[in-house]
């Protein structure tokens, strides 16, 4: 006979839970995120308050205990073409930025190009539906002359930006990084001749907005230090050196702050793992995600081939704007067909809400990361449902996880983003109060149980979340056959 979840028995202490073994972080650990020190106020004693918006599960800030749920990383689904190619669109790199008009609600993208070997421009293309893209490509005039190296990172800070005239941002990087402004996004003017950042970064960046700290955000390549003790070398790259990533913050996308280090590899990274930069990033509630590109020069494309260097992407995020954690298994692995354009390279760059999806537009090579640059280097697409990144899983047999201590004060409505199987699974929450009790009307029994597949359940009980205002709470969900992705608060 299958267990029933719902269940009006105390939730058991955290005590319990450390000693059988299920204490929080273990989910964390086998899906081998690497964190680096960021708290959550679970484990300081706190009350969080959950403002209205969007929480993903990506990692256990939101979890103070579960058992019998796991994490799963789901990778966006493919197309099985380039969009952007090297031989028509002249591509030559995998850094693409691709934004939605707010008024005209056109497509807008814009990349590398080279109309031959010897000079770089800013391609640039208009669809109307993020897919289909018109031809031929326009190769934009480069900025004040400047010649554009690596980078097409465009910001649009949006119709009601102070100054029409810099409402567009645009990135690329040239021995130093480069900065430009523009009003319709086609015709630039450089901030600077010199670059406006330069020391400690490398050759590789991306721009974005920060729009939770209100400010730009430059994610840049860094090169590894004696100090840090790397062993082993690759074939593009001297003994013990390492490509890892760093970030600098700006007010006005001209003056920077000093770049520092937000990803490396440590010990648990096999081989020589090396990173190439994470792409444009986006906002979801109190997180910025990004996708990290992972370089492995020391493999071959194929077993028993020649070392050319493979490349991946991981998941990234930070809930201060500082601190960085990662995933180390694939969110977009290589294409696992031989002879396929993303066999050997999948970069993960620009990711774009569109309606109830994300697209993920990312860079594909052919054979290997230094062949044929100017032709095997295209773009791509890639689609997944919105905020489903990363779900918690619990099996027929059921499992629970339970949120830290929490204030609803000003909710209205909680929502949640979820997968449940219409016949066998559920999903349930009840909220208890600081001891852990049950609170009246709150109880599993007085909760609708949530079936079906949907980004926004909406969870009922017998009384209204507004009764909760100011009472320290927490919320506990049970499954059994689902995955849970989100829970979205609602003011």
């Amino acid at each position: 006979m299958r267990r029933a979840l719902s269940s009006n028995n105390e939730c058991p202490s955290r005590r319990q839970v450390l000693r059988s073994g299920l204490a929080v972080g273990a989910a964390a650990l086998g899906a081998g995120i690497f964190a680096a020190g960021h708290a959550r106020a679970s484990e300081k004693g706190e009350v969080r308050r959950l403002t209205p918006g969007v929480y993903l599960l990506l990692d256990d800030d939101l979890i103070a205990q579960q058992k019998n749920v796991e994490r799963t990383i789901h990778p966006p689904r493919r197309a099985p073409r380039p969009m952007v190619t090297g031989r028509e669109d002249k591509c030559f790199q995998p850094y693409v930025s691709v934004l939605r008009d707010p008024q005209s609600r056109r497509f807008r993208m814009w990349y590398n190009s080279a109309p031959t070997p010897e000079e770089s421009h800013i391609g640039y293309l208009e669809s109307e539906n993020g897919v289909d893209w018109i031809r031929p490509h326009r190769e934009l005039e480069d900025p004040d002359g400047l010649r554009v190296g690596y980078g097409a990172y465009v910001v649009d800070d949006g119709p009601k930006f102070p100054d029409p005239a810099r409402r567009y941002k645009l990135a690329w990087e040239k021995d130093g990084l480069f900065t430009a402004y523009s009003g319709d996004g086609l015709k630039w003017a450089a901030t600077s001749t010199q670059p406006v950042l330069h020391e400690g970064m490398g050759d590789i960046i991306s721009l974005s907005r920060d729009p939770i700290r209100q400010r730009y955000l430059l994610v840049c390549k860094m090169h590894s230090a004696p100090q840090d003790g790397y062993k082993g070398s690759t074939p593009n790259a001297k003994e013990g050196y390492r490509r890892l990533v760093g970030q600098s913050v700006s007010s006005d996308c001209i003056h920077w702050s000093p770049a520092r280090r937000i990803i490396v590899a440590d010990e648990l990274d096999e081989g020589i793992t090396e990173f190439y930069g994470i792409g444009q990033v986006i906002a979801r509630g109190d997180l910025l995600v990004g996708t990290l590109k992972v370089l492995r020069d020391d493999l071959s494309p194929e077993p028993g081939g020649e070392r050319r260097g493979i490349g991946y992407t991981v998941l990234a995020w930070t809930r201060d704007g500082e601190t960085w954690q990662r995933d180390r298994q694939p969110f977009m692995d290589r294409n696992p067909e031989a002879g396929t354009w993303d066999r050997a390279m999948t970069w993960g760059d620009c990711l774009l809400p569109v309606d109830d999806e994300v697209y993920v537009y990312y860079g594909g090579y052919a054979r290997g990361h230094k062949v044929e640059r100017f032709t095997e280097r295209q773009i791509g697409l890639a689609r997944l449902r919105r905020d489903r990144f990363v779900s918690r899983d619990a099996k027929e047999e059921g499992g629970w996880l339970l949120t830290p201590l929490v204030s609803l004060g000003g909710a209205s409505e909680l929502t949640i983003n979820a997968e449940v199987d219409k016949v066998d699974g559920e999903i349930r929450a009840r909220v208890l109060d600081a001891a852990g009790a049950p609170l009246a009307g709150f109880d599993t029994a007085d909760s609708t149980p949530v079936r079906g597949d949907s980004l926004r359940h909406r969870l009922v009980w017998k009384q209204p979340l507004a009764t909760l205002a100011g009472k320290p709470c927490q919320v506990e969900f049970s499954l059994r056959s689902a995955r849970l992705y989100a829970i979205e608060v609602h003011a």
